[in-house]
């Protein structure tokens, strides 16, 4: 997949967001508020693009005063980390197990799955996400580390199939990682999102492309 085939839970991974410098509401209908105007943020942003977005319509489509918006947030780029912050759960797939216990192709076929619906799930905020990292630094980096850390680990993963046997040892595990990870992301943008083909089909394409690349032998 895109990030983290073969891998657990990524609990050591880089959050995409980091809100604990923000105003934080002190009071139960301060948190409602700030939620509302996180979630009329994502719709704002997934309609109109980042750049397209203007701070006055993120409290008019949240039903509440600009001046509200400033009592939690200082501008534009603080609430569109908030809202990756909600969201950042729901864009990562629950994981794989390690391919020890399992047959590796069905692991394979199963974690692109996860990958490819959680990124259907999520593929304005991809987008916008590609957006931002044109434009911001900081944010560029970031990704660039997540991304990296989530190409080891499936490289580790890809390593333990080597020394099983099962996969083609000849291969560099890391660069084999970042290669066929990044053809499932491309493959998610370029074709499902535009449902230029089914997810079924997708999923079929993309779990031969790792066993074939990686010479994958079943396990029965």
């Amino acid at each position: 997949m895109g990030e983290d085939l073969l891998t657990d839970r990524p609990d050591d991974i880089p959050l995409l967001a980091d809100t604990s410098g923000m105003k934080q509401p002190s009071t139960a209908r301060g948190a409602r508020t700030r939620a509302a105007l996180v979630a009329a943020a994502r719709r704002v942003f997934e309609r109109d693009g980042f750049l397209g977005a203007r701070i006055t319509d993120i409290p008019a489509e949240a039903n509440c005063a600009t001046g509200t918006f400033y009592k939690y947030f200082s501008s534009k780029e603080e609430i569109f980390t908030a809202v990756l912050e909600a969201a950042q759960d729901d864009m990562l797939h629950p994981g794989m197990p390690h391919a020890d216990g399992d047959d590796p192709i069905a692991v394979i076929e199963a974690s692109n799955r996860a990958y490819l619906v959680a990124f259907l799930r999520n593929a304005k905020l991809m987008e916008l996400m590609q957006q931002v990292a044109l434009i911001d630094p900081k944010f560029r980096e970031l990704r660039r580390r997540r991304g990296a850390i989530f190409a080891e680990r499936n490289a580790r993963r890809i390593a333990e199939l080597q020394e099983r046997g099962l996969a083609d040892p000849t291969l560099d595990p890391l660069l084999t990682s970042m290669a066929l990870s990044g053809m499932v992301s491309r493959i998610a943008m370029d074709v499902l999102v535009p449902q230029l083909r089914e997810l079924d089909e997708v999923v079929e394409v993309v779990t031969k492309l790792w066993v074939n690349g990686l010479k994958l032998t079943p396990t029965s």
